[in-house]
């Protein structure tokens, strides 16, 4: 009798599971996946299957304790649960809750799937050529899928809004930081471009608002960073050893040169020398000028990312507000309720909220602001001349890109 109440449970949970469409990272992100409320991109939640493989340290655990100790963003209840009724499986089987996980297995997580907000700035096309994208990326919005975000990325909005994949990063930009990217249609042409920038031939430049009078003759910081992956945040070293005694540092060396200021802000020209993991939010901070809506590089004392179970500028940002931009005044996307409306999850844990647990409209990006200077080979690094937006992400001065990017002294 208990074994076949137990066989009509399994067949109603597996009748459940096939009832739901599961996206995978192959399914592309559509314009119809976006929701706009109060200056903000959110994605409308989707069900999506997490797959991974059993690495070495978890082999001799089991499902539920692999669950619990590596993903400590929901309960040990929930895995439970997730494990009983099919959405955690283990070589696209169901299994009990005592299961012992071996190496290499494959291992399914299905969730009904909330990404962060982001801010709700257009990713503008400043030049399509045959092998060659030229765009310009918000703050606030990650370059390619990682971590929680996928369809909220600068790859899977131009894929939704532009039809334009596969696209291939040439260089970095971190989520914060506003400003031109590059990307290759081909992953020869990515190489090729990557190599250009290894070498050297890419010349940067970044605009930054920050606090104080900077100095009239340009800076020159030389000290060596360290980067502390476990909890997301840069060092200087000070006396030939790193605050953090744990880490060694790279040499890293930036140049400053002030724009303009006005007595309360200033506007620098930045130029990194070498492309350290923070370099300029950390040598600011060093300089006694950090961003002057840098939380992370701002406070003295910023709660562990690792305990807290947030990204660091985002733990960060928890122990302080910074300074208003005027995004927060601007709401051109009118809230429509009946777009806005997605499935509930009985099992999810952020239902029946849009964003995840953990994020919140308050974020911003920082004040720094990417200006592709020049790239040998490269003719996409000069925006067409075109109206509006574009044409300030062009040649032009750079106390005009600064004025029109970040807020006015009035404010």
């Amino acid at each position: 009798m208990s074994r076949s109440g137990k066989r009509k449970r399994d067949d109603g949970e597996e009748a459940d599971m096939e009832a739901i469409v599961w996206q995978t990272p192959a399914n592309p992100p559509e314009p119809r996946d976006y929701i706009f409320r109060n200056g903000r991109r959110y994605v409308r939640p989707y069900y999506f299957e997490f797959i991974s493989h059993a690495k070495k340290r978890w082999a001799g655990k089991t499902i539920v304790d692999l669950f619990a100790d590596e993903f400590k963003g929901r309960s040990y209840d929930y895995y439970v649960s997730a494990v009983k009724c099919g959405r955690i499986r283990v070589d696209d089987k169901m299994v009990h809750t005592s299961y012992v996980v071996q190496s290499s297995q494959k291992i399914s997580h299905f969730l009904h799937r909330h990404e962060p907000p982001v801010l709700a700035g257009d990713v503008l096309v400043l030049q399509n050529e045959a092998d060659i994208l030229t765009v310009y990326k918000p703050a606030s919005v990650p370059v390619h899928p990682c971590g929680q975000y996928r369809k909220n990325t600068v790859v899977g909005i131009l894929q939704a809004e532009h039809g334009l994949a596969p696209l291939y990063p040439v260089h970095r930009l971190d989520r914060l930081v506003s400003g031109l990217l590059i990307f290759a249609k081909s992953a020869d042409k990515a190489d090729f471009l990557r190599q250009q920038v290894e070498a050297g031939l890419l010349q940067k430049e970044y605009i930054a608002k920050v606090i104080g009078v900077f100095p009239e003759k340009e800076v020159v910081i030389d000290a060596n960073i360290c980067y502390n992956a476990r909890e997301g945040r840069s060092f200087v070293e000070i006396n030939d050893s790193c605050i953090d005694k744990a880490f060694k540092g790279k040499t890293a060396c930036t140049k400053f040169t002030q724009i303009n200021t006005n007595g309360q802000y200033s506007l620098v020209l930045c130029k990194p020398v070498t492309g350290r993991t923070h370099q300029i939010r950390v040598h600011l901070h060093c300089a006694g000028h950090p961003i002057a809506n840098d939380m992370l590089y701002l406070s003295e004392d910023v709660p562990s990312r690792s305990a807290s179970g947030v990204g660091a500028d985002r733990a960060a940002s928890g122990t302080c507000k910074p300074p208003m931009s005027n995004s927060h005044k601007v709401d051109s996307f009118a809230e429509d309720s009946a777009s806005e409306e997605f499935s509930i999850d009985p099992m999810c844990t952020n239902c029946p909220n849009l964003p995840p647990k953990g994020y919140d409209e308050d974020e911003e990006g920082i004040w720094l602001h990417w200006l592709l200077d020049q790239l040998s080979n490269l003719s996409a690094w000069s925006p067409p001349h075109g109206p509006d937006r574009a044409l300030i992400y062009g040649r032009c001065s750079k106390t005009r890109v600064a004025d029109d990017i970040f807020v006015s002294w009035e404010e």
